[in-house]
């Protein structure tokens, strides 16, 4: 339910300039931090659930905060499992 929410808003889902930096830094990558996310969302084994106002979304080996009502990526981390 969640999930379809962010796929049918994907158009909207953005960060500012000084997250772009935090969540390149966070996940150590060189890719365009909001198109890697987007593509981490739309995989089929990504989960996504809603904690107050925000989605998060978790695949492979990293979680991705989303602002629920603003579409605005906070931050993305590496989890350890």
């Amino acid at each position: 339910m969640h999930k379809k929410v962010l796929l049918d808003n994907v158009d909207k889902i953005h960060t500012t300039k000084m997250g772009v930096g935090r969540i390149a830094k966070n996940l150590e990558i060189s890719a365009e931090p909001v198109s890697y996310c987007i593509s981490k969302l739309k995989k089929e084994e990504s989960r996504v659930k809603k904690e107050g106002k925000n989605y998060y979304v978790e695949i492979d080996d990293c979680r991705i905060t989303i602002n629920t009502s603003s579409f605005t990526i906070i931050t993305a981390h590496k989890i350890c499992k």
